[in-house]
Formats: structure tokens, C-alpha cells, sequence
């Protein structure tokens, strides 16, 4: 189990997991930077074990794919 909390500012958060024998509190702030957090319950989600590691490394969880169109070659 894994709970993350974010504070206003979105640019510190805490995480709150049971490793077995208890909790564990992690704190995290950003010197640069916010997070992208949901903004109402509708958006709430579970997250695997990589996108964790990539919110606490700084990334976005959901890395953006930009589509290009083909263009025709001559």
C-alpha cells in the first residue's frame, strides 16, 4: 500500500507506504519545477511502481507522444 499527498505549491510532496514491519514516510521537495496532480477526485488514479519512481525523479507520468504528419517526398 502507497499513499502520496501533495501540498498547494506542487512542488513538495510526501509518500506514505507499509514496507512490511511498518509505515515509511518519504518527503520529497523540488527545487525546480511542480508536479502534475490531479486536480479533483475524477482524475485520482493508482500508479505502478515505475510511474512512482519517475514523479519522485522529476518526470511527468505520462510522457506526451507527439504525432508528426507525413509529408510527400518528391
Amino acid at each position: 500500500m502507497r499513499l502520496l499527498f501533495c501540498g498547494s505549491r506542487r512542488d513538495r510532496f510526501k509518500a506514505l507506504y507499509w514496507d512490511g514491519q511498518g509505515f515509511c514516510l518519504l518527503y520529497k521537495r523540488f527545487e525546480n519545477g511542480k508536479l502534475a496532480w490531479p486536480n479533483n477526485e475524477d482524475e485520482v488514479r493508482e500508479l505502478s511502481d515505475e510511474q512512482v519512481m519517475r514523479l519522485m525523479q522529476g518526470f511527468t507520468i505520462d510522457p506526451k507522444i507527439n504525432i508528426a504528419r507525413a509529408r510527400e517526398l518528391y
